[in-house]
């Protein structure tokens, strides 16, 4: 008869499945009652960090004392069990801790610097790129010790990854070019996601992300433009959300000849001033900055710029938009000549004499 099958065997079969079960329950109690609790308390108290720690370590509590459980009841004497495969069932679970224990922390790591990188606006400028390199410095640790921890020499295994990455190297030079190129975008920081930028070559958006071989932006006619990371490293561009969100827009105005200048000048700060107050109150005393350009051709020029305050690069065509609709009534009003050049057209057979 087989050993499983006797009768006086089964106290140390149930024994263990009853240890196995009870970790089970009371990690899975953890986790709904614990884990859950104060990852709820955290949201509502917008505790970031309290509640990336908790968001990484969410489904782990049943599996850790699972294990844990399994350990303790794999210890018991008398198990009706070969020691062989008692002991190969320990390193079983030592690998599985080690392997979720490293997804913990890679998971960790990862809403750390997500919470670290989030701005007041909510918006994380943490870039995939970051993310996959984080994660794959993490797993290769952890994959190294759990070699380590089963008996695997990993000399050998370090040897044939830098022969095998030096041939990877020379075979995927445009990828590894990108790659480079893209850890200096986000180390330097002078691109970030949600800056708006534009190429030399014409191409401008939003930045979203910052990934192994291109830089993905989102132009404003709600389409996905992918750049490699190389080209934009190689090439010089314009960051409009850099040193901060302000920007002086300029605006032409031309008017008659036969103006008061002096009026006209006025007349246009008040405009300013009530459009700033209206949709920039934050702005405070703003002295608008106004200066006459040129004499042109059927008027005079003049040149004023607005100071606009906004998270979003495109929100300054509004401000521009009411700006000149408020400019032009009040031109109206106080009678001030914006001239335009009229053309007399003749037809091609009666030309002037």
């Amino acid at each position: 008869m087989n050993l499983l099958t006797r009768l006086e065997d089964w106290p140390y079969i149930i024994l263990p499945i009853t240890i196995v079960l009870s970790f089970l329950l009371l990690g899975w109690l953890v986790e709904q009652r614990v884990v859950s609790q104060l990852l709820s308390i955290a949201r509502e108290k917008n505790l970031r960090f309290s509640e990336g720690v908790l968001r990484s370590l969410r489904g782990l509590s049943i599996l850790w004392f699972g294990l844990l459980g399994l350990n303790i009841a794999l210890s018991l004497p008398n198990l009706p069990l070969f020691p062989s495969l008692i002991l190969l069932s320990q390193k079983f679970l030592l690998v599985a801790f080690l392997a979720s224990a490293t997804w913990a922390i890679a998971q960790l790591s990862v809403e750390i610097l997500r919470v670290y990188t989030t701005g007041d606006d909510g918006i994380s400028s943490l870039t995939s790129l970051f993310e996959f390199l984080a994660k794959v410095l993490i797993f290769s640790c952890g994959f190294l010790l759990i070699l380590s921890s089963v008996g695997i020499s990993i000399t050998p295994l370090l040897t044939a990854f830098g022969i095998g990455g030096v041939s990877l190297g020379l075979a995927l030079q445009n990828t590894l070019a990108n790659l480079m190129s893209g850890i200096n975008i986000i180390t330097s920081k002078k691109v970030r996601p949600g800056d708006y930028i534009e190429l030399r070559t014409g191409e401008a958006g939003y930045v979203r992300d910052v990934d192994l071989r291109c830089t993905v932006v989102e132009e404003i006619t709600n389409n996905l433009l992918v750049i490699p990371n190389a080209q934009i490293i190689s090439s010089s561009f314009r960051n409009y959300s850099l040193p901060d969100h302000s920007l002086l827009v300029p605006v032409e105005v031309g008017i008659s000849y036969d103006s008061d200048l002096e009026k006209v000048e006025k007349i246009t700060r008040e405009v300013i001033q009530e459009i700033t107050q209206l949709l920039q109150p934050n702005l405070g005393d703003y002295q608008p900055l106004i200066r006459y350009g040129k004499f042109d051709y059927y008027s005079i020029l003049l040149t004023v710029y607005l100071k606009v305050v906004e998270e979003e690069f495109f929100q300054h065509l509004t401000i521009k938009h009411e700006f000149i609709k408020l400019l032009h009534r009040r031109y109206q009003q106080e009678g001030i000549k914006i001239p335009y050049p009229i053309f007399f057209p003749y037809p091609p057979t009666n030309p002037p004499s």
